[in-house]
């Protein structure tokens, strides 16, 4: 039998238990602090580097603008602004936009022989047996964790004049001699060997990168264009270098940023003391500044550099939000 309720009694539904009021109102903060989150994990990187990085181009472009000598750096005073002065030296100076080619060249050449035999190695790591593949990213980490010093120094000893190894080999061909041969009397011949110096240690970084990369490519798909016969060339074309495109493109680009602002090598194979013929924009600052005392000619240089590297980084970024919106 089925009873009503008495008028006036109105039916109460049962509200929702604590715990469950609890857990509504413990997730009102959590979409405000998801979408925070990686704001706040990446805020100590972006204060280290402005303290670090932030200030010091603060001050070079500061002095970009003014006239510092000797005078003023020694007593501590004021320089006097100039404006656009060392912009428009620069600009006008024939020299300076030789250097600049001559970078842009420089950097051109060590990218491109970087990434071609970056590549082949790649490839080649992945058809050899594990062990030995384990050994060639052993030797290649070896090669990547070797300081700048050493390097520079082993190539100077490989290209001396008087007991260098490349001059010994050469002169066993027939017809050659290279008897005390100077490699860095011509700066072609001299470029070379700096350019083999910054080959040396940027090709492992690019190297098991490329392998890495190479390791996402669907082994069924390759098997499969080879059983409706394509070539090795076509399976590379057509579907091993699109899966590995993304990270050449970064690696290329990561690559020439690199080799547009070297300045060890060059310095540490010329002894401290480059030829105006072995200048690029790094040096050619650095002389500026510290060795002809020009030191906001030597900024403006700098500036200028990081500019140029700047838009470099730009379509680093672009490549690294692109790689990101096709996963």
């Amino acid at each position: 039998m089925v009873t009503a309720d008495p008028p006036g009694r109105r039916a109460v539904s049962p509200g929702p238990s604590p715990a469950v009021s609890t857990r509504r109102a413990g997730t009102g903060g959590r979409p405000l602090l998801r979408r925070a989150a990686p704001y706040l994990l990446i805020a100590p990187t972006v204060l280290a580097l402005t303290a670090v990085l932030g200030y010091p181009l603060v001050e070079l472009v500061l002095l970009s603008f003014q006239d510092m000598s000797r005078r003023e750096l020694f007593a501590g005073t004021e320089p006097p602004w100039t404006g656009l002065k060392q912009y428009r030296a620069i600009a006008q100076d024939r020299f300076f936009w030789q250097v600049v080619g001559r970078t842009a060249l420089f950097a051109t050449v060590c990218t491109a022989l970087t990434m071609a035999a970056a590549l082949a190695v790649a490839l080649l790591m992945r058809r050899v047996s594990p062990w030995v593949r384990a050994t060639m990213a052993a030797v290649l980490v070896a090669v990547w964790a070797m300081p700048v010093m050493v390097a520079a120094s082993v190539f100077r000893w490989l290209a001396d004049a008087d007991y260098g190894v490349a001059n010994w080999l050469l002169g066993l061909l027939p017809g050659l001699d290279f008897t005390k041969h100077n490699w860095f009397e011509d700066p072609w011949q001299g470029f070379a060997v700096i350019v083999a110096v910054v080959f040396w240690g940027s090709l492992p970084f690019a190297a098991i990168t490329l392998q890495a990369a190479l390791t996402q490519v669907p082994p069924e798909l390759a098997e499969a264009a080879r059983v409706d016969g394509a070539g090795r060339g076509q399976v590379f074309r057509h579907i091993t270098f699109p899966v590995v495109k993304p990270a050449f493109v970064m690696v290329t680009t990561l690559n020439a940023i690199w080799n547009f602002g070297v300045f060890n090598q060059i310095w540490l194979m010329r002894s401290g003391q480059p030829e105006k013929e072995y200048y690029l924009l790094g040096v050619y600052s650095f002389i500026e500044s510290f060795a002809v005392n020009r030191y906001s000619a030597g900024a403006a240089i700098a500036v200028v550099t990081v500019v140029l590297l700047l838009a470099g980084a730009v379509f680093y970024v672009r490549q690294l939000v692109r790689m990101g919106e096709t996963r």
